[in-house]
């Protein structure tokens, strides 16, 4: 017998998410969501009255799971299959990324109520922390129905006042805290760091802090893909993934494995952004930015499409962190520069290759290149000071600028000898 999940976006109900007695998943637009032209799921699922079969559906809905070891927790915890993405979002997916909610059939979503907030004391929140790498989401938890996408442990949360809650039922989170990675040296301070030197040189990132509890830091962030407005309500606003947007699934995420590159990205953003000329420059931003910072975890999942109205803009950068650093982690990058994954491979004539993918003329290509790298190793230099002076020190700012400094001499060289 067909088990079916109802599907909504904005809190109109749009369609059905339906597993038959195979396993197979299928997606159904709701008739009346059609007549009113309503927005679509995702550029992969465009409005149409035919039935969307197994592998369209799958790669979009699966997409809003955790990724890798954490969805093999959340399923371990769970008593579940982690092949059963459909039987995960049953468990977690009252609260997913964007706006997208999923409920059992004939369920109506629950109203906002005072009592969906349980504000965190520093015991509770402790004790949270501390089971998030064995309870992914903190599943489980009476009246929780969340889920991120990701590897790391991650919960979504509130902030009132300054005070970190859980919130139950359908009131929307405001951000998402993120404890320590043990085998990772100073993992939220290389993330803090990170994303606010992006912000410091223009690219576009929410906002983000350190908080200590009991010497222990945690890194928490704004959701971008929540707007508080005017009367204190808390809006969502849709979002999908470049891996959703093209119809892959989220384990296929890296280019060399049949991922996004950077072409198939750009496309996206030329064919369907609002502002097409603004986001394929700030895309190319975030690839430069990317390769000064020694990041090479920037994959199809860690680029997002957001939702204001119904073309979507490039979402706000997330999940930055200098891999470099890590003698463990790969070196490669996740989409290749000009036909090369190693950084230090890539010289101005793979720059050049990007030319006709990303559409800029070759002097604003490394006009950008010149000006980013320039602008990055000054801020680097002034966050570390600005940090220190706030009472926040690590040793890999100083790693993270050193790896700054030798790609901004290298491209620079380059620029200058044309190879």
């Amino acid at each position: 017998m067909s088990r079916i999940l109802d599907v909504y976006l904005h809190e109109i109900y749009a369609g059905q998410l339906i597993q038959n007695i195979s396993g197979n998943l299928s997606f159904r637009y709701d008739p009346a969501y059609i007549a009113n032209n309503l927005p679509a799921l995702s550029l992969s699922l465009p409005l149409r009255s035919e039935i969307y079969e197994a592998h369209q559906v799958k790669t979009f809905f699966s997409g809003f799971l955790p990724d890798e070891i954490a969805r093999h927790h959340l399923a371990k915890y769970l008593g579940i299959s982690e092949k059963n993405a459909f039987a995960l979002l049953e468990v977690v997916g009252g609260e997913c990324a964007g706006a997208l909610a999923l409920y059992p059939k004939g369920q109506v979503p629950p109203k906002a109520k005072n009592d969906d907030v349980e504000i965190l004391d520093n015991k509770r929140l402790k004790e949270i922390l501390g089971l998030l790498k064995r309870r992914p989401l903190f599943v489980g938890e009476e009246g929780l129905r969340l889920s991120l996408a990701g590897a790391q442990a991650k919960i979504a949360v509130g902030v009132y006042q300054g005070n970190i809650a859980l919130i139950r039922g359908a009131s929307p989170t405001t951000h998402i805290l993120k404890p320590i990675i043990s085998d990772i040296k100073d993992s939220v301070h290389n993330e803090l760091f990170c994303m606010r030197l992006a912000g410091l040189v223009g690219i576009d990132v929410p906002h983000t802090e350190i908080r200590i509890l009991d010497d222990i830091p945690y890194f928490l962030v704004e959701r971008y893909d929540r707007i508080q407005e005017h009367d204190n309500h808390t809006r969502r606003l849709h979002q999908e993934d470049f891996c959703q947007a093209l119809g892959l699934m989220p384990n296929i995420k890296y280019e060399r494995e049949g991922g996004p590159n950077i072409a198939q990205c750009v496309f996206i953003l030329r064919q369907y952004s609002k502002e097409p000329a603004i986001d394929q420059l700030n895309f190319l931003k975030r690839i430069i930015f990317n390769y000064l910072i020694g990041n090479t975890d920037a994959h199809g999942k860690n680029f997002s499409l957001l939702y204001k109205g119904k073309k979507p803009q490039l979402a706000p950068a997330y999940d930055l962190l200098s891999t470099a650093i890590y003698p463990d982690f790969s070196s490669k990058m996740a989409m290749k520069i000009g036909g090369k994954y190693e950084p230090e491979e890539v010289l101005m004539r793979h720059w050049h290759k990007l030319v006709p993918d990303v559409k800029i003329a070759r002097q604003n290509l490394e006009k950008e290149l010149l000006t980013l790298s320039k602008e990055t190793v000054e801020k680097a230099g002034f966050l570390k000071e600005n940090l220190n002076q706030a009472g926040i020190f690590s040793v890999v700012f100083d790693e993270i600028i050193t790896i700054i400094k030798k790609r901004t001499e290298r491209i620079m060289r380059q620029i200058r000898l044309q190879i």
